[in-house]
């Protein structure tokens, strides 16, 4: 179950509200002996001082350290499947993913997925992906571009002569997968031996390096920005940065409780990427904790919460604490966040002394 923690936001006003409700009585400027002098009242128990620093609100969610969403393979061709990497392997550009009747279906690298047979007098964006891997393989002789010439054909039956297979010259559906990039194996759907079919699954994988993936509801995706910065905590207790990578809306199946069916979900999956991957070295399987940066103020003066005094004419003040003496003084809040909050107001100045009620 994801555990979210949420830190003290705006809202927490209500709760001081709550909290100084004894003390709102009796502390004012306006009449009565609210004149903020230190006669006027008893003096605070304890105290704390007025301290200038970046305040951060946060959310903290549960997420699995590991290496990135699953993905599945699915054969385009009807055969038998013949060879498949160990689990754990990655396979790069040009290397066999699996194979189908002992040809292999080879990795390159896009974002377009094969769906038709390449052949000279053909075509599209899909062509010039073929000829970028193809370039990025060692082979020449063609442009570049987004037609399937003779002179890529000719390429074509050069690199399928090095694979070891017919050389057609033509690139038949089912026999290339484009992926973003290097994969790593992470289990197998079908044995070797099995009879497979168009459509059929073969394997997963994910990519090769370690992700963070955390999921949040569909009201937080205000927080998953792409390349927004954020902190993970390890296993072990320590912190990294990282950055949100990706960002995905996904429809999660709704689970059975106590005889009923809670429906499907919406959730944003969020891949985090941590530039410090020998952090990451002792782990592969874990769960892990990002935090997310809500807001934040730089260098601003902060108390704790708890000094907060509500007025009896609304707002809040605290109680300044000097030469043995003491006063009220009206402040304008801002952010609350981990225990603290911003505050303004005159005389409050960094390394002051506050009131602290019990």
């Amino acid at each position: 179950m994801t555990r979210r923690t949420r830190l003290p936001a705006a809202g927490g006003a209500a709760l001081i509200l709550v909290a100084g409700a004894g003390v709102a009585a009796a502390v004012g400027f306006g009449g009565g002996s609210g004149d903020g002098s230190a006669e006027a009242r008893t003096a605070a128990p304890g105290s704390a001082a007025v301290t200038r620093q970046t305040l951060a609100d946060a959310e903290t969610i549960d997420g699995e350290l590991g290496y990135g969403p699953s993905r599945t393979a699915t054969s385009r061709l009807p055969g038998t499947l013949t060879a498949l990497p160990d689990t754990g392997t990655t396979v790069s550009r040009g290397k066999a993913l699996y194979a189908v009747d002992n040809d292999p279906v080879v990795l390159l690298y896009g974002r377009l997925p094969a769906y038709r047979t390449l052949q000279p007098g053909v075509e599209g964006a899909d062509v010039k992906q073929l000829e970028r891997n193809l370039t990025a393989l060692g082979y020449s002789g063609f442009t570049v571009d987004d037609a399937y010439t003779w002179a890529t054909a000719e390429a074509v039956r050069a690199w399928q002569d090095d694979l070891g297979v017919p050389e057609t010259g033509h690139v038949e559906l089912g026999r290339v997968a484009f992926t973003d990039g290097a994969v790593r194996v992470e289990g197998h759907q079908l044995d070797v031996g099995a009879a497979i079919q168009p459509g059929q699954a073969v394997l997963t994988y994910t990519g090769t390096r370690r992700l963070v993936t955390a999921e949040l509801d569909i009201d937080d995706q205000r927080l998953a920005d792409r390349g927004t910065a954020v902190q993970v905590t390890l296993p072990d207790g320590r912190r990294v940065a990282g950055k949100i990578d990706t960002v995905e809306t996904v429809i999660r199946d709704g689970s059975a409780e106590a005889g009923g069916d809670t429906g499907a979900e919406t959730k944003i999956e969020v891949t985090v990427a941590v530039e410090d991957q020998r952090a990451l070295a002792d782990f592969d399987h874990a769960s892990a904790e990002v935090t997310f940066i809500v807001s934040e103020r730089a260098d601003v003066l902060t108390v704790p919460v708890a000094a907060l005094l509500a007025l009896a004419e609304g707002g809040y003040g605290l109680e300044v604490l000097e030469d043995g003496t003491s006063r009220i003084v009206a402040v304008t809040t801002g952010l609350f966040a981990d225990g603290r909050v911003e505050v303004s107001g005159d005389g409050i100045v960094e390394g002051s002394t506050v009131g602290m009620p019990r």
